[in-house]
């Protein structure tokens, strides 16, 4: 019979929903981090719906002591997965509350900091929160998160909703968070770390606090310099007020994706932290855009599975397209716009899942997902258009949704034909290059830019005064890269001419596509070439470098002493170059020793997943390996970042073909720690 009984539970357990309301959830937290374990308390009340034998919360790999259901033991089963409470539940309101204590396998990072220093961080997206809170995997199940967290007095803690205290005790802070509504357990977030912060008020009033790491405190204004502008311009647009109490920016290492829409504090990758130059070249502005506008779409109405995720994902992209555009301009939205449909139309060639599907792509859920809503907008018109928007969010404001909610208020306004627009954006994997086109060609660049499009298989010699005619001409930069992009074959006395008027352009982007299309630099532009080493972009400076010192041995001392003080990014990307050309470099260092000591260091756990990877990198490219560096490309294989970790276990893969890297793998094994060796085992045995 238990078999039976457990059969019941679990069909039951998949439409909890309808069974069991789960109100709102107080928890409280204490965190070793030394252990990387989390011991916490957790009071849920919930509502019973229907009788019901069995409710669960999603748990995993989670301990838990003194359940009690009103006050009272109740049998419950933990089964790694969910804690299941046994109970004749009737209608009516209770009171659950336990204890657990857990060492989060993902979701819940610890990241060590030089000087003994931790960021500790969650990334919930997906169904991933119940590995470091028992909550829900269920997006349509909403509650009210309120936290409190307790931690070391130097740290700042942050999570969802507003600080309703602080209080210290010895040497810990006792952080006590609360929210007023509920949203899905999957935007619940912690951040700890050593910040500064800045507050501001936007024009609504809402509170807006951005963090950022003692180090980096030069970097705050470049890194934030259009939030504010972006909030206030975000709930015009989409014309309801923010749906939350405060508004938190933390920058995070290590971090999984560019950012994270938890409700009211989104985290991002330290990578958009920049200086002045930096800026040029990956600054915050759309992410930023991206994570706020899913504080509507995604947090505040979230969609009721993953075959509707573009509901989130497609209204995000869109909404940081339009804040982008109140900021740089017609010109650049039109020009993301055209560059997304290039990536679209391309992958459309192979990709054979609509927007309409969860196993759809992240290129297909965002970009086309956005560019469903722009064809939407120009078709019923900007005023309809928001109208709809604004119902749609206040009728199921923190509630779920499906593409169907969203439509019946398009048709409230509008006679558009829906039927066939499903049919041609959201269920067909072919991209609608006509209808994209002509929307396309209400803007000037790109008509000039579609024009040049044609041309690709047309002769130089035939286009050339057209060439020369756009690059004399004031249209956006991106029409003047496109044709620098088609010069690439041309012999280098045939686009000559077109070279240096994109170098005397003096704009940035123009110049850096230039820098890194152009390999094979002729002597007799040399001296052009190098002006780009001036230019105020790391990304340009970065390939300027490394084909000039390629291209010109003779002049190598000159161009690594002009660098020799070069940082780049904070992920060191000029530094590292500049030690691997430095090292390979015959007679420029009387230290090669150091210069060897100082990148194999880039490459350790000191550093930033993106920083290693830079290094180690460059001493395989370069052949600078010893048992050290392997060591540490094998911890990279352990790094919670998947990327990095791929990184590791394929550079790994193309090294154990030569048998001298295979016998010093073989070598280092039994210094390595139980996860390396495991790794490395692995990799060895393929």
């Amino acid at each position: 019979m238990k078999y039976i009984f457990f059969f019941i539970t679990t069909f039951i357990f998949a439409q909890q929903t309808k069974y069991v309301d789960f109100k709102s959830v107080s928890g409280q937290l204490n965190i070793v981090d030394s252990q990387k374990i989390i011991y916490g308390q957790v009071d849920y009340d919930f509502e019973v719906l229907q009788p019901i034998d069995t409710i669960k919360i999603d748990a995993k790999n989670m301990q838990f002591t003194n359940v009690q259901i009103n006050g009272k033991d109740v049998i419950f089963i933990n089964t790694n997965k969910e804690l299941q409470i046994i109970n004749n539940f009737q209608k009516g309101n209770n009171h659950l509350t336990f204890s657990y204590n857990v060492k989060p396998k993902q979701a819940l990072y610890f990241v060590n900091i030089e000087n003994d220093d931790i960021q500790i961080w969650t990334q919930g997206q997906g169904r991933y929160t119940s590995n470091w809170f028992p909550s829900f995997d269920d997006v349509n199940e909403k509650v009210i998160f309120n936290l409190g967290i307790t931690y070391k007095k130097e740290y700042q803690v942050v999570s969802n909703g507003v600080l309703k205290s602080k209080t210290e005790k010895d040497n810990l802070v006792h952080w006590q968070y609360q929210m007023e509504n509920p949203m899905s357990s999957y935007l619940l977030v912690l951040s700890i770390g050593k910040y500064d912060k800045k507050q501001f008020l936007s024009k609504s009033k809402i509170p807006l606090e951005y963090y950022i790491e003692n180090k980096d405190a030069s970097r705050f204004e470049p890194t934030y310099r259009y939030s504010k502008r972006i909030f206030d311009f975000l709930e015009k647009e989409i014309g309801v007020k923010y749906p939350w109490k405060v508004f938190r920016q933390i920058p995070v290492r290590d971090f999984l994706y560019g950012g994270m829409e938890n409700t009211t504090t989104t985290l991002f990758t330290t990578r958009y932290v920049v200086d002045n130059i930096g800026f040029t070249d990956r600054n915050y502005t759309n992410v930023d855009a991206h994570e706020l506008a899913h504080h509507w779409f995604g947090d505040l109405i979230t969609a009721e599975s993953s075959t509707h995720h573009w509901l989130q994902e497609g209204f995000a992209t869109y909404y940081a397209l339009l804040a982008e555009r109140s900021i740089f301009g017609d010109d650049y939205f039109y020009a993301k716009l055209y560059d997304t449909a290039q990536q679209i139309k391309f992958a459309s060639r192979t990709d054979t899942i609509p927007v309409l599907n969860g196993k759809a792509s992240s290129l297909t859920f965002y970009e086309k997902g956005a560019w469903a809503l722009f064809v939407l907008h120009e078709s019923i018109g900007d005023k309809a258009f928001k109208k709809a928007i604004k119902s749609y969010l206040n009728k199921y404001a923190f509630k779920n949704v499906n593409t169907e909610n969203f439509f019946d208020e398009i048709k409230k306004v509008s006679d558009f034909d829906l039927v066939q627009f499903q049919k041609t954006w959201l269920e067909s994997t072919a991209f609608d290059t006509p209808t994209a086109n002509a929307l396309l060609s209400k803007n000037n660049a790109i008509k000039v830019h579609l024009e040049v499009d044609k041309l690709k298989k047309t002769p130089l010699k035939e286009k050339l005064d057209f060439f020369t005619k756009t690059m004399d001409s004031d249209i956006h930069h991106s029409v003047k890269e496109a044709i620098i992009s088609q010069l690439q074959t041309e012999k280098y006395e045939d686009k000559k001419e077109l070279l240096l008027k994109a170098l005397h352009q003096n704009n940035v982007q123009l110049r850096q596509t230039l820098a890194e299309t152009l390999s094979k630099i002729p002597e007799d532009f040399r001296t052009e070439y190098e002006t780009l080493l001036d230019d105020k972009s790391y990304q340009t400076q970065e390939a300027a470098l490394f084909y000039l010192w390629n291209n010109f041995p003779n002049h190598r001392k000159e161009y690594l002493d002009k660098s020799k003080n070069w940082i780049g990014f904070n992920d060191y990307n000029l530094r590292t170059l500049w030690l691997s050309l430095a090292l390979s470099t015959q007679d420029y260092s009387s230290n090669p020793e150091g210069l060897i000591n100082e990148l194999v260091a880039f490459s350790t756990t000191k550093y930033e997943a993106t920083t290693r990877q830079n290094a180690l990198e460059k001493l395989i490219a370069f052949k600078f390996i010893n048992d050290e560096v392997l060591t540490n490309l094998v911890n990279a294989t352990t790094h919670h970042m998947w990327q990095f970790s791929k990184f590791g276990r394929d550079s790994i893969r193309i090294l154990l073909k030569n048998s001298e890297m295979r016998a010093s793998f073989n070598r280092i094994l039994p210094n390595l720690n139980p996860d390396e060796q495991f790794q490395l085992n692995r990799l060895l045995k393929e």
